[in-house]
């Protein structure tokens, strides 16, 4: 059941009490059925509903029940607030207007002298990092794969592939997993048989099945999914050869780069690119010595961005 759904069904017994069952599935994108169900489930949470029966019927909080207020101390209210920034900022919050919305929430409850500092921090905190561009996964996705993934459940996805390719796939969802602005989820994918990551944003839809299934011991989605990413299949593969020890490369090379691998006289370091030209420059900002095994290009491109150093252009 979608966390989601259940506090917007709340939102809309509040703003407008007496809504009927087909205007909340309307609503809510969902079936009458299901809207039933949300009722219980307030109820199990100690939010009393009441449907009434009958063609005017509809639903409503019970009359004179009252949520209990949202109360916040300053450091609290920052922490909050701060938080929603942060994530609007890094790619880390859900939905396009999420973080908009729960900001005018928040303001809206809040005493006016706090909800005036509150305000302050938001139009004066600024942060050095690059703002995340990519798009913003649906937060009753990424709800619904968390749960799957803590409950160990089989999910259903509608997915579509980098170059526009839909598929339905089913998958034992591992674990969820949020890097450089993007929400990753990892698992068995039971249409290749492997283990595979796919990016949430690109799920159009996920269901959970009643089918359990037991994750590998020992399994370290974070760490799978960096290798995943630097296998993605760019252009050009590349290999080669630093003049350092591993642990030095390891500290300056980001595993979603490349692989690296002890070799005799340094470290064997293989990845893709899609532009050689980035990866001259990345291999001379390093600051080691290098042998080129391939591509054949990447040693024309390295030999081009001496002579424009040494050019001065």
């Amino acid at each position: 059941m979608s966390t989601n759904r259940v506090l917007a069904f709340l939102e809309l017994l509040q703003a407008r009490p007496g809504i009927t069952g087909p205007e909340l599935a309307a609503r809510l994108e969902v079936d009458e059925r299901t809207v039933r169900r949300y009722a219980v489930r307030l109820g199990d949470l100690g939010v009393p509903v009441e449907a009434e029966r009958g063609r005017y019927g509809g639903y409503r909080l019970r009359p004179g029940y009252k949520l209990p207020p949202l109360m916040f101390a300053d450091d609290e209210a920052a922490a909050v607030v701060l938080g929603l920034l942060a994530g609007r900022r890094t790619g880390l919050s859900v939905g396009e207007a999420a973080t908009e919305s729960a900001l005018a929430k928040i303001q809206r409850v809040l005493p006016e002298a706090l909800r005036e500092r509150v305000r302050a921090v938001e139009e004066t905190v600024d942060v050095t990092s690059r703002a995340a561009d990519a798009p913003r996964p649906a937060a009753a996705t990424l709800l619904t794969l968390a749960d799957a993934a803590r409950r160990r459940r089989r999910v259903r996805l509608s997915y579509r592939s980098y170059q526009g390719s839909e598929s339905e796939r089913t998958l034992d969802p591992y674990g969820l997993v949020f890097h450089s602005g993007r929400w990753y989820v990892t698992g068995h994918d039971h249409r290749s048989g492997e283990v595979r990551t796919f990016r949430v944003d690109r799920v159009s839809g996920a269901e959970v099945t009643d089918d359990d299934f037991a994750a590998p011991g020992g399994f370290d989605p974070v760490a799978h999914v960096l290798e995943s990413l630097a296998g993605v299949p760019y252009r050009y593969e590349v290999e080669v050869v630093l003049a350092t020890s591993l642990e030095e490369a390891r500290r300056r090379i980001p595993p979603t780069v490349a692989a690296l691998t002890e070799v005799d006289g340094g470290v064997r370091m293989t990845g893709r690119a899609e532009r050689l030209d980035g990866m001259a420059q990345l291999l001379a900002g390093l600051g080691w010595r290098f042998t080129v095994i391939r591509p054949e290009e990447l040693r024309d491109e390295v030999r081009a961005l001496a002579r424009r150093l040494l050019d001065g252009t």
